[in-house]
Order: C-alpha cells, then sequence, then structure tokens
C-alpha cells in the first residue's frame, strides 16, 4: 500500500435514474433513499482509498438543499477531504439532472466518516493524503474545522448543567413549557 494518495485517486462518480419507487408521500424522491445512495458511495471511496474494509462511523453533515423528482437523474461525487490514523472523512455532492430540459441543480452535501479496517475488524491505519491544489487545501481545513466543533460540543455537553436555575430560567427565551410532574 502506497504511504501516500492523492485526492484525485479516490473520486468516485455514480449515476442513478429516480424512479416513482424511490418517492416520498409527496412525490418528491425520499431523503432515506438518498442517505443510502450516500452511503454506498462513501463506503466505495473509502475502500478504494484505503485498500481495505471500511465501515461508516459517522454521518457528519446531510444538507437537503433542492429536492429531486422523479426521472431526473441523480449524480453523486465523493472523494477523500480528511484522513487521520484510520479515519476518512468522505465529502460527496449530489446534483440532480433534468434529462430533458439538462438544468442541473445542487440538491445535498454530505460528509461521512468511514474507519478502515482489517480481516479481524481491528482498525487499521490509512494512507497520507496528497493535495494537489488549494480547493483541496480548503476541504481539509473545513474537516479540521468540523472535527474541532464536535470536539467542542461534546465538551460543552460534558460541563453544561441542564438542572441549574440558570439554564431552567433561560428557557423563557424559548416556544416550549415546563410542566414537571
Amino acid at each position: 500500500m502506497p504511504d501516500f494518495k492523492s485526492v484525485k485517486s479516490s473520486r468516485i462518480t455514480i449515476s442513478e435514474l429516480m424512479l416513482p419507487s424511490h418517492t416520498n408521500f409527496s412525490g418528491k424522491i425520499h431523503g432515506g433513499y438518498i442517505l443510502s445512495l450516500l452511503d454506498q458511495i462513501a463506503f466505495a471511496c473509502a475502500c478504494k482509498f484505503s485498500g481495505n474494509y471500511c465501515v461508516t462511523a459517522a454521518v457528519d453533515t446531510v444538507e437537503f438543499l433542492n429536492p429531486i423528482e422523479v426521472g431526473e437523474l441523480v449524480i453523486m461525487k465523493a472523494s477523500v477531504n480528511y484522513v487521520g490514523n484510520s479515519s476518512i472523512i468522505v465529502g460527496i455532492r449530489v446534483e440532480s439532472e433534468n434529462i430533458q430540459t439538462g438544468i442541473i441543480n445542487h440538491c445535498n452535501s454530505s460528509y461521512f466518516t468511514m474507519v478502515a479496517k482489517d480481516k479481524e475488524g481491528k482498525n487499521v491505519k490509512v494512507p497520507g493524503l496528497i493535495l494537489s491544489n488549494l480547493e483541496d487545501v480548503r476541504r481539509f481545513y473545513d474537516c479540521i474545522n468540523q472535527i474541532n466543533l464536535k470536539k467542542e460540543k461534546k465538551l460543552h455537553k460534558d460541563i453544561f448543567d441542564h438542572k441549574s436555575a440558570d439554564s431552567l430560567l433561560g428557557l423563557k427565551n424559548y416556544n416550549i413549557k415546563l410542566e414537571f410532574n
């Protein structure tokens, strides 16, 4: 296995025509179906890059930006944006294309944290990441910021006292009603 691999070497694109069987109750493509496809491409991208079986550790961000219609072609583009020791963050861009008009919409951006495993199911080291341009650098830094925000959130959760008088009083600014039994 190489010590380092390029972002470019990790890129995967898949396309799928959206069928009526993929819809939700409002007639749009079901977000759960898109999530399933996202997980598949994240798996393929991480495995291709690492050379190992990978599992989904976290779905860090999923932003549904525009609905997808029946009959549109969904195009998913994935690449490795960040690597740790055994972890890989895969960024995925989802676009829909109206195959009659050629109009393309950005529908979703997602970030999946994948972990490489060996045959015994133990975490295994992944190759380092070669950043070849400033866009690769931006995406890498975005992931570092995302990781730091998760750590900060966990720290805040660990020290925040939701039972304190101040925290309960602070709830008056929200659309809630406290009714303890």
